[in-house]
């Protein structure tokens, strides 16, 4: 598997690349594994679900560290309803619910990866397309 690399336009000096793969449920986790080794990349990796398995998402940044969640099939973050009762116990000593909430979808995770999503001058963009 090779990735091809190029300039990511959203902080000069480094670079980017994509990858669409397919692997037994499971693989997104020790992919992203191996990437957290290496300390100084961000990245997303993204396992969309299958028949009895959930899809996840993990992000990374060097800043936030790991972020991991289950999603939907429409790639949106998934609370799952123990998740949801912590943190509105944690709301009741006094925290603001929107914080767990936004700490419980990733929105900081989001934040600061936003701006390295897209692709720029050269990057490779795949349109996806529903058939049938």
């Amino acid at each position: 598997m090779k990735l091809d690399w190029v300039a990511q336009p959203a902080a000069p000096g480094h670079h980017r690349a994509e990858l669409n793969w397919q692997g037994k449920p499971g693989t997104a986790g020790a992919v992203a594994s191996a990437l957290n080794a290496w300390q100084r990349l961000r990245f997303e990796v993204t396992e969309e679900g299958s028949p009895g398995c959930d899809g996840t998402r993990y992000s990374y940044t060097p800043t936030l560290g790991v972020f991991t969640a289950i999603t939907s099939a429409a790639g949106e973050v998934l609370v799952p309803e123990g998740r949801l009762r912590a943190a509105m116990a944690v709301a009741a000593d006094g925290r603001d619910l929107a914080d767990e909430l936004d700490r419980l979808t990733g929105r900081a995770w989001d934040e600061e990866l936003e701006p390295f999503r897209y692709a720029g001058d050269g990057a490779p963009v795949r349109w996806l397309h529903a058939v049938g």
